[in-house]
C-alpha cells in the first residue's frame, strides 16, 4: 500500500495547520485521489495491522441497513460506541440511506402522497447487470433532509461503480478523511464492498478510486504516522468470497489469505 504512504507524506510536506470540530487540531489538505488495483492484491494496509474483523463485521452492519449499534456491531468494534445514545441507535446513518432512503409518491387514485423505500444497493447491483453502460449507478448517503437526525454526517458520502471490459470499478467520495483511523478502514471496506458486488454480477473486481475531500492528520496521530513511514509495505493479501447474492453473505463467507503485517499502532479517537 505504497499510494496510502504517499498520502501520508503529501498531507505531511503540503498540508496546513487547522482547528477542526473536534478541538484536536489537524494538519490539512483538500482535495487527494488515490487509486488501488484489487487485481494486484486486496488493499489492506501491512505497514501496521488493520483489525480485518472490525471491517467485515461493519460492512455487513450496514448493508442490513441497521442503525443501531446493538444489532451485530458494538460487541465486534467500539467505533460507533462514542456517538450512539443511551439505547444504541445512531439514526438514519449510512446503512439506513443505503437501503431504505425514504421518498414520497403520490397514490394516482387518491391524490395522496405517501412514503416508501429505495433499495440503493440492489438497484445498483440490478443496473450493473441490467444496463453496465449506465453514468448512473450512485449510491449515496448524504440525505440532506436526514442529516440532522444522524448522530454524525456521512463521511464516506457516496460511491459511483463503473463497468468496462469485464471489470468493476468503484469510486467512493469521502468528504473528510481520518488518515490516521478512518481511511485504512474506509479502503478495506470499499474494496471488499466491490469485490462482493462484483461477484454477484460475474465481474471481475477492479479499481478503487478513493477520492478525499478534506483529508487530514490530528495532531496527536502525527508520531504514529511517522512511525509508520519507517516502515516498507509487504505483499498485499488475498480475498476469498462464498458465491452468494451480497446481501446475503455473511461473516463466515469471508476469508482473508496470506496477511502479514507490521505491529498495530494505536491511534485515539477525535469525537
Amino acid at each position: 500500500m505504497k499510494q496510502y504512504l504517499d498520502l501520508v507524506k503529501y498531507v505531511f510536506k503540503n498540508g496546513e495547520q487547522r482547528e477542526d470540530r473536534t478541538g484536536t487540531g489537524a494538519i490539512s489538505v483538500f482535495g487527494y485521489q488515490t487509486k488501488c488495483d484489487l487485481r494486484k492484491g486486496f488493499p489492506l494496509l501491512t505497514t501496521k495491522k488493520v483489525l480485518f474483523s472490525a471491517v467485515v463485521h461493519e460492512l455487513l452492519w450496514f448493508l442490513k441497513g441497521s442503525t443501531n449499534i446493538n444489532e451485530g456491531l458494538k460487541e465486534f468494534t467500539p467505533i460507533w460506541n462514542a456517538w450512539a445514545d443511551e439505547n444504541g441507535e445512531l439514526g438514519p446513518v449510512y446503512g439506513y440511506q443505503w437501503r431504505k432512503w425514504e421518498r414520497f409518491i403520490q397514490d394516482e387514485a387518491s391524490g395522496k402522497y405517501c412514503k416508501e423505500s429505495v433499495d440503493q444497493i440492489q438497484a445498483a447491483i440490478d443496473t450493473i447487470k441490467n444496463d453496465p453502460s449506465s453514468r448512473r449507478i450512485i449510491v449515496s448517503a448524504w440525505n440532506v433532509g436526514d442529516i440532522n437526525r444522524m448522530a454524525l454526517p456521512p463521511c464516506h458520502a457516496f460511491f459511483q461503480f463503473y463497468v468496462i471490459n469485464g471489470r468493476l470499478d468503484c469510486q467512493l467520495y469521502q468528504r473528510s478523511a481520518d488518515i490516521a483511523l478512518g481511511v485504512p478502514f474506509n479502503i478495506a471496506s470499499y474494496a471488499l464492498l466491490l469485490t462482493m458486488v462484483a461477484q454477484e454480477c460475474g465481474l471481475t473486481p477492479g479499481i478503487f478510486v478513493h477520492t478525499l475531500g478534506d483529508a487530514h492528520i490530528y495532531l496527536n496521530h502525527v508520531d504514529g504516522l511517522k512511525e509508520q513511514l519507517a516502515r516498507s509495505p509487504k505483499t498485499l493479501p488475498q480475498i476469498k468470497l462464498a458465491k452468494k447474492p451480497v446481501i446475503e453473505i455473511t461473516f463466515d463467507d469471508i476469508e482473508l489469505t496470506g496477511y502479514k503485517h507490521d505491529p498495530f499502532i494505536k491511534f485515539p479517537i477525535a469525537v
